[in-house]
């Protein structure tokens, strides 16, 4: 964790950067003085008091030189350097690995990022939430095989967290940029093995997709898997309601990108 500079020793470095370089460093700190509104969950063990700031000012300090969402990749790392910025103990998973993504004082995170235009506030979309491999599968049984792997992935990690970033006017109809940290219980995703098994055995695609459809008791859909046979062969995570999740901490702010 680098230190604090003092001012002399910082304007020095600033008077040693080329023009075009200070006009980068003047964009930055013009993104610092931004007003960010932020909400938070009272009891949240992520989105602390010191936490919550230093976030919200990684996300404006982007789109300062975006007007794309922040992406998985940046997610990943931005949250590993803040936590350890903040003193806990934070350490990424090598590239490649199927479980975790992330281990914050020993407990492993799967990270999620959502950001696609159509999206919707109430409920949360994952668009791959593992891939699903060459194998075969012809009936509602290999499908079933296919969710209780779904179950037995989940066992490589302890907590799910998404970052849904909504464009200006998608949120709240304001032209701020909005973005929330979602947790996704994992007990909610475990009721997948009761779930109903359904095949679209009229479409075109080899092998053909499929559906399972969660409910709770009064039948209201709480999410679907949906096993995609396209060229990528992924599982995708639908219509989660967000009513289910907690609801960490919001960041919204206007942007002049």
């Amino acid at each position: 964790m680098a230190g604090v500079i003092e001012d002399e020793e910082l304007l020095k470095r600033i008077k040693s950067l080329s023009e075009w370089q200070r006009e980068w460093i003047v964009k930055q700190i013009d993104s610092c003085t931004h007003a960010i509104e932020v909400s938070a969950l009272a009891k949240s063990d992520i989105a602390t008091e010191t936490f919550l700031p230093r976030f919200g000012h990684v996300l404006r300090s982007h789109h300062s030189h975006s007007a794309e969402p922040f992406t998985k990749d940046k997610f990943e790392y931005a949250l590993a350097d803040l936590m350890n910025r903040l003193g806990r103990k934070a350490e990424l998973a090598t590239k490649g690995n199927r479980g975790h993504d992330l281990t914050i004082d020993g407990v492993r995170y799967s990270l999620k990022t959502q950001a696609d235009k159509g999206m919707k506030v109430e409920t949360l979309h994952i668009s791959k939430f593992m891939e699903l491999g060459k194998g075969k599968w012809v009936n509602e049984k290999d499908l079933a095989a296919l969710r209780d792997e779904f179950l037995r992935h989940m066992q490589a990690y302890d907590r799910i967290l998404s970052l849904r970033g909504f464009r200006p006017g998608a949120f709240d109809g304001s032209e701020r940029w909005v973005y929330e940290l979602v947790e996704i219980p994992k007990p909610l995703f475990e009721l997948a093995k009761g779930g109903t098994i359904v095949m679209q055995h009229t479409s075109v695609q080899n092998p053909k997709p499929g559906y399972c459809t969660v409910v709770d008791r009064a039948g209201t859909v709480l999410y679907q898997l949906y096993f995609d046979g396209g060229t990528e062969r992924k599982l995708q995570i639908k219509s989660i309601r967000k009513d289910r999740c907690v609801v960490h901490a919001t960041w919204s702010f206007a942007v002049d990108v």
